[in-house]
């Protein structure tokens, strides 16, 4: 009549209500007691549990265990806040009794009448300008100084550099004047050494012929315009014996090589000059004009 199975598969409560229910009896009568429904509803759910696959018990505790931690951490999340807010709130009363100690020791130290207040006042704006002034001036007085030290370190380096370049130049101009008195007392040595008066006797020496030459060649002898070293200076016909400015034999006038004009060569301290026309021989140590050639260039 009753499958054995369904028996055990429900609760004892639950077959003993279906048998009820079967045999006819009234609804009622299986209702009436209320303890056997609450049973059954909590066997019930034991059942459903006890139906639940492995997997999803697993699954539950994991959930459980996360809302659990959530939990946790939000109640110690508020427990931080209210460590903070009752930091914050202490601060915020002791800032609040420091300002008013703060207020009432300026209250008492402030005095009681108005004109004594007035005159405080002005005597700390005194003390506090004569402060400021002292400051500005010790501020001033140390830029002086700095001044005046960083002016002096720089005329001392510029009279140091002045020094050393006054220095090489006098090195210089010494050493230039010493190889000018060599080079001079060396000319001087070799003049005396090989001093001999002039002979004129060269221009019976058809080897200088140099009019012939000229004759031949007379593009040669054309050396353009002469500039005299001074100016307004006008040509003055000169003679043996006359004594030259020392500008007027400078190297500028000289004839190096008398050859190609067929002049004879110099020694000593003579040297062939140019003056306009004319070809000079000058001696170069006293100026004295030795020989000349009238309307020698073209």
């Amino acid at each position: 009549m009753y499958d054995l199975s369904d028996l055990f598969r429900y609760g004892g409560l639950s077959a003993i209500g279906l048998a009820l229910s079967a045999t006819g009896l009234p609804a009622s009568a299986a209702v009436t007691q209320p303890q056997p429904a609450k049973v059954t509803t909590f066997l019930g759910m034991a059942d459903a549990g006890v139906m639940q696959q492995p997997g999803e018990r697993s699954e539950n505790r994991g959930n459980r265990r996360e809302v659990r931690l959530q939990n946790r951490q939000q109640r110690r999340e508020a427990r931080q806040q209210q460590r903070r807010e009752t930091r914050q709130q202490t601060r915020q009363q002791q800032r609040r009794e420091a300002r008013q100690q703060a207020r009432q020791q300026r209250r008492a130290s402030q005095p009681s009448n108005a004109y004594e207040r007035t005159w405080e006042a002005r005597r700390q704006a005194r003390e506090n300008y004569r402060a400021q002034q002292s400051r500005s001036e010790r501020r001033e007085a140390r830029q002086d100084r700095r001044e005046a030290r960083r002016d002096y370190r720089r005329d001392q380096r510029r009279e140091t550099r002045q020094d050393r370049r006054e220095a090489r130049r006098d090195y210089r101009r010494d050493q230039r004047r010493e190889a000018r008195r060599e080079y001079r007392r060396d000319q001087r040595r070799e003049a005396r050494r090989d001093y001999r008066r002039w002979n004129r006797s060269w221009r019976n020496n058809n080897r200088y012929n140099w009019r012939h030459y000229r004759a031949q060649n007379r593009r040669h002898y054309n050396l353009g315009r002469y500039y005299a070293p001074y100016r307004n200076y006008s040509y003055r016909r000169l003679s043996i014996g006359f004594t030259l400015g020392n500008l007027f034999f400078g190297n500028r006038y000289w004839i190096n090589d008398p050859w190609s004009y067929r002049l004879p060569q110099v020694y000593g301290p003579y040297k062939w000059v140019r003056y306009y026309d004319d070809v000079l021989l000058v001696n170069t140590y006293s100026g004295e004009v030795v020989d000349v050639i009238y309307d020698f260039f073209w």
